[in-house]
């Protein structure tokens, strides 16, 4: 996929088809006066799963709101989980 990059005024005249853009899976930047300011991203839902195949579940989000990035540090030690 390819890139857009568009300054702050085009991207609030156009913030709909910016989305449909990163929904799409392409890389949409937002810059101030021609520098990058930020990166608009589709949201990704969270799945938390715990065990292992047969004796995997899925944990409701509702309930359980994410990993604690402490502890994330402590199992992965920094790295891509």
């Amino acid at each position: 996929m390819g890139v857009t990059k568009v300054n702050m005024h085009q991207a609030k005249s156009q913030l709909s088809q910016l989305v449909e853009k990163a929904l799409a899976g392409e890389r949409v930047v937002i810059a101030r006066a021609g520098e990058p300011v930020v990166d608009l991203v589709a949201h990704k839902p969270v799945r938390v799963t715990f065990g292992l195949g047969k004796h995997e579940a899925e944990c409701d989000p509702e309930i359980f709101d994410g990993t604690d990035q402490d502890i994330n540090e402590l199992f992965y030690q920094g790295s891509d989980q």
